[in-house]
């Protein structure tokens, strides 16, 4: 029978030894004492994980969607945000014009008045007029009164006859408006006590 070699001997000795090991280890690692795919893992790098079943990537998808989220809120508000400028800006506008309007009728308001205050001015003198006019008809013969005062215009000539009849009331005599009317004209006359009757 062929001697086996001393070096053959170590070489089997030694894959029977690997064997063994290996059979240990497989079977701790069934027992539960042993985590051999970490062991293994760290010997040999496990391929990296796809990125659609990646468990790490989950988090960062769900950020990604909140994100988008967020922004469709921010986007929302944004456009919310435009409106709200555009119909204050539509409300300023109208303000404006109503502003405008006011402005434009206290001005009318101030020319009114002030055309009131012109005309009251003027009735104001013309009043005092009359009344000087009356005073100084009622102190000269009725007469040259009537022959001065068929000279003036038909309304002066009502007013001041008014004026007579007021200031007579006023001191508690007879008023010679009647008398004075009845020197006139016959026409004239006609027109006046017309006038006084209408105006």
């Amino acid at each position: 029978m062929r001697k086996i070699s001393d070096k053959a001997k170590v070489l089997y000795l030694g894959v029977l030894i690997l064997f063994l090991a290996a059979v240990g280890m497989f079977w701790l690692d069934y027992i539960g004492l042993v985590d051999m795919e970490k062991i293994i893992s760290r010997v040999y790098r496990q391929e990296a994980p796809l990125v659609l079943t990646a468990g790490d990537d989950e988090p960062s998808l769900v950020a990604k969607e909140e994100f988008e989220k967020e922004k469709d809120k921010l986007r929302e508000r944004v456009e919310d945000l435009d409106k709200r400028e555009a119909l204050i800006a539509e409300n300023e506008k109208k303000l404006e014009k109503e502003r405008e309007k006011i402005d434009d009728m206290r001005k009318g308001l101030e020319l009114e008045k002030k055309r009131l205050d012109d005309e009251k001015k003027k009735y104001s003198g013309y009043q005092r007029n009359v009344k000087d006019l009356a005073q100084k008809l009622s102190n000269i013969r009725p007469e040259d009164a009537v022959e001065i005062m068929v000279k003036w215009e038909e309304p002066l000539i009502v007013d001041v006859l008014r004026q007579i009849d007021a200031d007579a009331q006023e001191a508690g005599k007879v008023s010679i408006s009647s008398y004075l009317i009845s020197l006139m004209p016959k026409d004239k006359a006609g027109r006046i006590l017309y006038l006084m009757t209408q105006l």
